[in-house]
Order: C-alpha cells, then sequence, then structure tokens
C-alpha cells in the first residue's frame, strides 16, 4: 500500500512539473472548465487556459502515463528474468530483445531513411517502432530456439544463445552505423539514450495494450517462479510445467520489453536494479517481488523522467543517461551490503 501511495503522489507531481509548472488546484479547474463549468483554469497563471490545457492534456499526462507503464515492464520482467535464470545480474537484454529492437531501429534508419516512403510523416513515425518490436521479438524467438535440446529449453543455453546474439546484433549495428551519414547516426544516438519526449495518446495505446495484459496475467507465475528457485528438477517434481513457464516468461517479458524499447529506446538499470531493490526490503518470494517491482519500476521511471526535464530545465537530459548515472553507482552499493543474504 505504501508502494501504491508514492506512485500515486509522484504521478501527480511529475504531472505538474516541468519548464510551466501546474498546480494540482490548476489542474483541477482546468478539468472542471472542460466539462462546461465556469471555473478560471488559470488560477493566476501567466499562461492562458488554452496552453495550459494543451501542457497538461498533450504533453503531460501521456507521458507520466507511459512512464509509470515502461518503469513496471522493465521491472516486471527483470523480475521474470532473474527467477528463470537463477541469477541475480540476469536481465532483460540477456534474451536480446533490446539488442533486436536497436537493430530494428538502426535498419529503419539507415535502410529506409532515403526511400520516398519514409519521408512520409506518419509512416516515418511508425516505422522505427515497428521494426524496433518486430526485431525485438524476433530476436528472443531465435534465442529461445537454439536453446532448446529435444524439446526442452535448456536456460545455461539460453543464457549463452543471448551473449552469442547479442554480440551477433551488435556487429549488425555497428555495421549499419558505418553505413549511415551525420544525421542518421545522430537520430540512433538519441534514440539509443533513452527518452519518453515522444509520448502521445497515439503511441501510448499501443504500448498500454501489450502492458496492461501482462501485468495482470505475471502475478499468477509467483508460485511456479518459486519452485524454481530450488532448481528446475525439484520445480519439476512438485508439479511446475517446467518449459511452460520457460516460454511464457521469456516471451512475456520480450513482448513488453520489445514495446517499450519501440517507443522509448534502451533505458538501461530499471530491470535490473529494481528487482535486487525489492529483495532486500521483502525477501525471495515473487508473491511480493513480482507486483512490489511493477510499482517501484514506475515509481522509478517517473521520478527520473521529472529530473530529466526539470533539473536542466528548458534542455532536456535522456531519461536513459539518468537511470544509468543513478542506477550503476545504486546497484554497486546494493550489491556490497547485500551480497550475502539478497537470494536467502
Amino acid at each position: 500500500m505504501a508502494l501504491v501511495f508514492i506512485l500515486i503522489l509522484a504521478a501527480f507531481y511529475s504531472i505538474g512539473a516541468g519548464p510551466i509548472d501546474i498546480s494540482f488546484s490548476q489542474a483541477v479547474s482546468l478539468v472542471e472548465s472542460k466539462m462546461g463549468r465556469s471555473v478560471d483554469g488559470t488560477i493566476f497563471s501567466p499562461y492562458t487556459e488554452e496552453t495550459l490545457w494543451a501542457v497538461l492534456w498533450s504533453i503531460r499526462l501521456p507521458r507520466v502515463l507511459l512512464a509509470l507503464l515502461v518503469g513496471s515492464a522493465l521491472a516486471l520482467a527483470g523480475a521474470g528474468m532473474q527467477g528463470l535464470f537463477r541469477n541475480p545480474l540476469a536481465d532483460p537484454s540477456l534474451i536480446g530483445v533490446s539488442a533486436g529492437a536497436a537493430m530494428g531501429a538502426v535498419g529503419a534508419i539507415v535502410l529506409l531513411g532515403g526511400t520516398a516512403a519514409f519521408q512520409v510523416p506518419w509512416m516515418k513515425e511508425a516505422a522505427m517502432p515497428v521494426f524496433a518490436f518486430i526485431c525485438g521479438v524476433g530476436t528472443t524467438f531465435c534465442v529461445y530456439h537454439i536453446s532448446k535440446v529435444e524439446g526442452r529449453t535448456i536456460v545455461a543455453t539460453m543464457l549463452l544463445a543471448g551473449i552469442a546474439v547479442n554480440a551477433l546484433a551488435s556487429a549488425l549495428i555497428g555495421s549499419l552505423l558505418f553505413l549511415s551519414d551525420n544525421s542518421q547516426l545522430r537520430d540512433f544516438t538519441f534514440w539509443s539514450l533513452g527518452s519518453l519526449s515522444g509520448a502521445s495518446w497515439k503511441n501510448l495505446f499501443p504500448v498500454a495494450l501489450l502492458v496492461l495484459p501482462v501485468l495482470a496475467v505475471f502475478p499468477f507465475f509467483s508460485r511456479s517462479l518459486n519452485a524454481f528457485l530450488l532448481g528446475e528438477a525439484d520445480a519439476y517434481y512438485l508439479g511446475v510445467e517446467v518449459d511452460r513457464l520457460k516460454k511464457w516468461i521469456v516471451f512475456l517479458s520480450a513482448a513488453i520489453v520489445g514495446a517499450t524499447v519501440a517507443v522509448c529506446g534502451i533505458i538501461s538499470f530499471v530491470g535490473l536494479v529494481v528487482p535486487h531493490m525489492v529483495r532486500a526490503v521483502v525477501g525471495p518470494d515473487h508473491r511480493f517481488v513480482i507486483p512490489a517491482s511493477a510499482l517501484l519500476g514506475a515509481i522509478l521511471l517517473v521520478g527520473a523522467d521529472m529530473f530529466a526535464r526539470v533539473f536542466f530545465a528548458p534542455v532536456e537530459l535522456p531519461i536513459g543517461v539518468v537511470t544509468a548515472v543513478f542506477g550503476a553507482p545504486f546497484f554497486i552499493g546494493l550489491l556490497y551490503y547485500t551480497r550475502q543474504t539478497i537470494w536467502a
């Protein structure tokens, strides 16, 4: 309940914070004004009601909602990967989804950048996230099938296959960047640093359609993941359908991470750090780790996005830089102080 309360406070504060501040009373007045009531939506603001409403409805609200979805998706996928691999260093990038999505994005930028269709604004906006999502999930599909031996999925082989496929994807990305011009290189660089600046109702709905059902379904795997921590053989004898569990965890994680990476770029450390933070407080029980990770991931990404656009205003820092700058030192400290007990 404490995380839910903090999440609501963070969301409301983030909606109002920015170069144009909108207080809670202003936001309520703006909503009432749009509902037809004779209420002054400006309340001593130097901006017009139309300007404040455009900022609130078209920019802030979809951006905060996207941050909530992306943060919860990355943290949830991280918790699932760490439980599946029984490895506290696992995160969604191990199954190739991030590298595959980056390969799709740079392919769309470099290979389609000169085509006539790509010059149409709506096709240019749609092509990169679509290519990123397809390549991210497709790369995970390849990793999963490489790891199948006689109909069984070997987790250790999946880990090694993920490392190899990530290396191959990185080589292909480097080759495409070598062929790119300065404009294309700059586009990919900004995308790869991660940002929520492109948030809109149009790209929020596809992410919500993928992420929300997975958020609802994932807690049902909690008991199976708890059994899986004992080992595959023990989990099997406890009645867990091991191969089905692996398939569901891998492809649900790939779907939600692929959707978030396609829209926002690569946002690092959320899927790695958040499950550690949760386990340090509630222990390894996935009945608590999974929902708490989703809530804490949403809180942290909302906070990181607010820092990225407020601290250096009017310049906006890429959110991937913020999560890395704060996530890496925090993760090192967390490992140092909990290295003996984090899986106890």
